[in-house]
């Protein structure tokens, strides 16, 4: 039999991952996540070893779990850009109210990573049964943040949804709405009219175009609100604040530095914000250099602004590492702020 007490950590066993592994809990109570699986459950102590090497992988982690509140759980659904790291699933989002499940954006995987943390996949948040996502919103139009809109559209009605998604978002969501529905005509005729059940109101959308600065959805969970960000020459790309019964949390969308986040994050418990290497930045060419500090916000701008707008978390999102460790950009960070900050991993709950 395997003596657990006996091990001792090998290289390439992670330190956050050791004391998981020490501490002799029953591997049921960690979930494992791959490219291509979550593994739930396992049971037998008698494979922690290979529970370590699965942890070292750079693309196999234990699911965390951060949160504290019985009401309002935050869950990192995806965290990458648009580059397609096997780690990270695009940059999606649900704030789950009450159980009452909110998608912001919509990257690719969003669905199947939502599966990961319900019921029926051995998960624990009820309100990410799929055919509950009915509400979305997203900051803007860009593909990292919408190539997994179909799937948002169709799977939850395949699996139950009975009533239209409603969205909201940037000038431009109706017509990206329009041409989905219409490239999948010829699924949802079948369905509608072939010999599988399907009901004819899931498939539908309700879109909400956002045209201004303000309070745009609330109900007895939540109140959102916009701001305009500075992402490139984008038109129309928005930060949101979210205030529900018992915390506020703001989410910075795709943005440069901006002083809106700085107004809207002041005070908030959660700050979630998007951020790139500052140390792989330098190794960038001019061009390239060029177009990130137009578009997107550095470790070391986001020090700024966390220093500033004072919240009690920030979460790192959509983070583009070009060759950095998690440490790194922590350190980088923490070289002008000393606030809590955690490196966001996908299906992460806060």
């Amino acid at each position: 039999m395997f003596d657990i007490d006996r091990l001792e950590m090998k290289e390439g066993c992670s330190d956050s991952v050791w004391p998981v592994i020490k501490s002799g809990l029953n591997l049921r109570d960690v979930g494992i996540m791959t490219e291509r699986h979550y593994i739930y459950p396992m049971r037998s102590k008698s494979v922690t070893l290979l529970l370590c090497i699965l942890l070292s992988h750079p693309g196999v982690y234990a699911q965390r779990d951060f949160s504290d509140s019985e009401v309002t759980k935050l869950v990192l659904l995806g965290t990458g850009n648009p580059n397609p790291s096997p780690a990270q699933s695009g940059c999606a989002l649900a704030l789950v109210v009450n159980d009452v499940p909110y998608v912001v954006d919509f990257g690719p995987g969003l669905i199947r990573r939502a599966a990961a943390l319900s019921p029926r996949y051995g998960g624990d948040i009820e309100g990410l049964t799929i055919k509950n996502i009915k509400r979305a919103f997203l900051t803007h139009l860009h593909s990292d943040h919408t190539t997994g809109y179909p799937d948002l559209i169709l799977t939850p009605w395949v699996m139950g949804r009975d009533e239209p998604l409603e969205v909201y978002g940037p000038a431009g969501i109706t017509d990206m709405t329009g041409h989905i529905l219409e490239a999948y005509r010829e699924d949802i005729r079948y369905r509608l009219y072939g010999a599988e059940p399907a009901n004819d109101a899931g498939w539908r959308v309700n879109c909400h175009e956002i045209l201004e600065e303000g309070i745009f959805y609330q109900d007895a969970n939540i109140r959102a609100e916009a701001f305009p960000v500075p992402h490139g020459t984008w038109p129309n790309a928005w930060g949101f604040r979210f205030s529900t019964p018992d915390r506020v949390i703001v989410i910075s969308g795709d943005t440069a530095p901006s002083e809106k986040i700085v107004e809207y994050a002041s005070g908030a418990d959660i700050l979630v914000h998007e951020v790139y290497s500052h140390a792989g930045y330098e190794r960038k060419s001019e061009s390239w250099k060029s177009y990130h500090a137009e578009h997107h916000t550095s470790t070391l701008e986001l020090a700024g602004i966390a220093r500033r707008a004072d919240p009690g978390l920030v979460v790192l999102y959509h983070i583009l590492f070009w060759g950095s460790t998690e440490e790194e950009l922590l350190d980088e960070i923490s070289g002008s702020y000393d606030g809590k900050v955690i490196v966001g991993r996908d299906l992460d709950i806060f």
